[in-house]
């Protein structure tokens, strides 16, 4: 770059003017890409008047667009334009561990105890000393009440006022597998078992709060009408939904909290007893870093009490943290071993059915080099995402997990070097494919960071690929492997593809 060369990437220019003329680069880089062999990336070549008139009304309306969702997301981030958003898969917890949660910050649930031997199951029961007992599977896949075991069992969740048949029960379900319409076929094994107080309903309510993005804020969502899908209420009856906004500073108010009860149908003494534990449901929601905590049903009792039967809660996964304890919680124990393996190396496995292994950088292109394949007749094996942030021994990890799966017949390897260094990934793919020897046919696709600069005076665009892609590309290709490159995702899903046929 000389000295009179201003980059249009630098960042004040996103925010001002610049923007409709970075977009303007994009869209003239993807819509007239260089022909094979030139070395466009390199040389300074004038735009034709053709190729802006087609390119300048999308970086307008894009421009547009983008300034609109950047804004939005600046006020939602505290005015921080530094912050990046790291997609993590869910945490998951098991019922008992949901409900210890709301009853360490007040809320009213049914008492229970854990127990992962029948015996345990069996003086758990005794020690609850209720006039009724449920005995719940914990798994955390739903329909568990109709599932099947197989010791022979009919369904995960069972009544009973006898301590005995507790133990019996827990017997028939520790240690097998139950299966419901959300399992796998062969269902998931049963480590642990809640026996809880049964608690009669005279009234089914729902109640929920999240995050929503519309307010910037936390949001209160009841209908006296619970016990069932919401879906289906908001479909059918809308206007039993009620919703309560809470100023994220003020807090939630007793005013609003007394009026969301009223609207689920508490009266009397049971009105304020709502309010109360909708307030102490506000609390947990903020403290745990939750952005859904939802109850169904939010009941009350014949003996006048109101009661959290059932519980969801969702966490923000950047909150970790600060959230240490209750990500330690997190079960994995229903998870592929491939998954819980890729986890140890920060990597993000989803396991498909095809036979093309996809390897890739964001969760984003992950779905988007899934539909390619599958546009071009192939089937994905597998979503694999390296994230930011990349080591070579991640590289390396993430080869030896796609070629432990015998179902993959080929790899397709496609990253954008944003943030990542595509030299790191080009040295982590020679050292897998030396060292595993890989037999299987592999095709890389790298692209860097596209950077672009105006020349003052000369009114000629300049676009240089930087992150060393350049980089990348010569180490691949004095490795010596066979490794297939590609020009664009396009490319190099009809190459994948095609070498999985001819095999």
């Amino acid at each position: 770059m000389n000295e009179n060369s201003s980059p249009l990437f630098s960042p004040p220019s996103l925010w001002g003017r610049g923007l409709e003329e970075s977009l303007l680069l994009l869209l003239l880089l993807f819509l007239f890409p260089s022909p094979p062999g030139s070395d466009r990336a390199h040389a300074d070549k004038p735009v034709t008047s053709f190729q802006l008139k087609m390119a300048s009304p999308m970086a307008t309306q894009a421009g547009k667009v983008l300034r609109e969702l950047t804004w939005k997301s600046f006020l939602l981030l505290g005015k921080s334009r530094a912050v990046q958003l790291t997609p993590r898969r869910w945490l998951n917890l098991q019922e008992f561990q949901s409900k210890k949660l709301m009853a360490d910050h007040g809320v009213k649930v049914q008492r229970f105890f854990v127990a992962d031997t029948a015996n345990d199951a069996l003086e758990a029961a005794k020690r609850l000393n209720a006039k009724e007992i449920v005995l719940k599977a914990q798994i955390l896949a739903g329909g568990r009440g109709k599932g099947t075991f197989d010791s022979g069992l009919q369904g995960g969740v069972h009544l009973t006022k006898d301590p005995k048949v507790v133990g019996q029960l827990a017997k028939q379900m520790i240690g097998y597998n139950l299966a419901t319409k959300q399992t796998p076929k062969d269902g998931v094994k049963v480590n642990k078992v809640m026996i809880a107080e049964a608690l009669d309903i005279s009234r089914e309510t729902y109640f929920a709060i999240l995050m929503d993005r519309a307010c910037n804020g936390p949001v209160l969502v009841g209908s006296p009408k619970g016990g069932v899908d919401i879906e289906d209420v908001a479909a059918t009856t809308p206007e039993l939904i009620f919703k309560e906004e809470v100023d994220i500073y003020e807090g939630l108010k007793d005013s609003q909290a007394l009026r969301m009860a009223e609207n689920l149908g508490f009266k009397d003494a049971l009105k304020n007893q709502a309010a109360d534990q909708i307030k102490k449901l506000y609390t947990l929601f903020l403290e745990i870093d939750a952005t859904q905590v939802e109850v169904n049903p939010f009941g009350e009792t014949p003996e006048g009490q109101v009661v959290c039967f059932d519980a969801k809660i969702n966490f923000d996964d950047n909150a970790e943290f600060r959230q240490k304890e209750i990500f330690a919680m997190d079960d994995k124990s229903e998870n592929e071993p491939i998954e819980n393996e890729a986890a140890k190396y920060d990597l993000k496995y989803i396991g498909l059915d095809g036979n093309i292994a996809c390897f890739v950088n964001g969760a984003g292109l992950a779905m988007a080099t899934c539909d390619i394949i599958s546009l071009n007749g192939g089937k994905p094996a597998n979503f694999l995402d390296l994230g930011g942030g990349v080591k070579e021994a991640q590289v390396y990890q993430a080869f030896k997990l796609l070629t432990a799966d015998p179902k993959v017949e080929a790899i397709l390897v496609n990253i954008f070097g944003g943030i990542v260094n595509c030299a790191i990934i080009a040295n982590g793919i020679t050292k897998a494919c030396q060292e595993l020897e890989l037999k299987v046919p592999l095709v890389v696709r790298l692209e860097g960071v596209i950077r672009a600069y105006w020349k003052e005076g000369r009114k000629i665009w300049s676009i240089q690929r930087g992150t060393n892609v350049h980089e990348a590309h010569r180490i691949l290709n004095d490795s010596g492997l066979p490794i297939t490159s590609a020009n664009d995702l396009e490319d190099a899903a009809k190459k994948v593809v095609a070498s999985v046929t001819q095999q």
